[in-house]
């Protein structure tokens, strides 16, 4: 019996064409996540199940009820600057 103490070479296409996979998965990941938290945030509106939704407020206490929901804030210039 031969014992041989080749060891394979190593290849490091497989090891880029793995970390690629990984990253686009955790990007597909980031964004699935970052979809559920709008959607959540847009069904748990107030504003939803108001029937006139895009008239003004007539109160300022049913102004505070439709803000009292979570915002939507706009990306930052840094956020809008990476895409």
């Amino acid at each position: 019996m031969r014992t041989s103490s080749h060891q394979p070479a190593p290849r490091p296409w497989l090891a880029a064409a793995a970390v690629r996979v990984i990253r686009w998965m955790a990007g597909l990941i980031a964004e699935c996540n970052e979809a559920q938290r709008r959607l959540t945030a847009l069904r748990m509106a107030p504003d939803t199940y108001i029937t006139d939704s895009d008239r003004a407020p007539d109160s300022y206490a049913e102004f505070l009820f439709r803000t009292s929901g979570w915002l939507r804030h706009e990306p930052s210039a840094r956020d809008r600057a990476a895409c």
